[in-house]
């Protein structure tokens, strides 16, 4: 197995994420509650553009860009229009240790960099492996607030605020 490849997601794509997030809610619990919607919930309002990692017909990760709500903005310490928000970032297991989150945050960073912007982000505290890739990354910590919603376990949720590397180098 090679390096996936790396696409902007079109629409026929959104079935086959779909399935890959399944595969990846029933792994993790991300999202922490099924989406009643799940092609909706793969493209939030406000986003920018959206990628996949693709190894033949197989999705095996995601990305989206959002544009970033105020709550954000001030968590990061930068100004709103400055900011894109990297969301639905998500890689299969069976895509795990490939590379597939690293190449999709790349992308996503590249590309926000090429508008000017700058990218933040929320993660739950208990997603250790996507922490450890945001600081891998050189992503810095900006913050941590409660957030307004319960973890499968049942606990309030504890988001922390990252702010990619200055010039696009994540």
């Amino acid at each position: 197995m090679g390096e996936p490849h790396i696409r902007h997601r079109r629409d026929d794509d959104l079935k086959a994420c779909v399935e890959a997030l399944a595969t990846v809610h029933e792994a993790d619990r991300y999202p922490a509650e099924w989406p009643a919607d799940p092609g909706g919930w793969l493209t939030p309002d406000r986003m920018l553009d959206a990628w996949v990692a693709v190894e033949g017909a197989d999705v095996l990760g995601h990305v989206a860009l959002t544009r970033t709500d105020d709550a954000l903005a001030a968590d990061a310490g930068l100004a709103q229009d400055e900011l894109a928000s990297v969301a639905r970032l998500f890689a299969t297991a069976s895509a795990r240790r490939r590379g597939v989150a690293r190449a999709l945050l790349a992308t996503a960073t590249a590309a926000a960099a090429a508008e000017g912007l700058r990218l933040v982000l929320e993660v739950e505290d208990g997603g250790g492996a996507a922490i450890a890739l945001y600081e891998r990354a050189g992503w810095r910590h900006a913050g941590t607030r409660a957030g307004d919603w319960t973890t499968a376990d049942g606990r309030t949720a504890l988001l922390h605020t990252y702010v990619a590397p200055a010039g696009g180098d994540a």
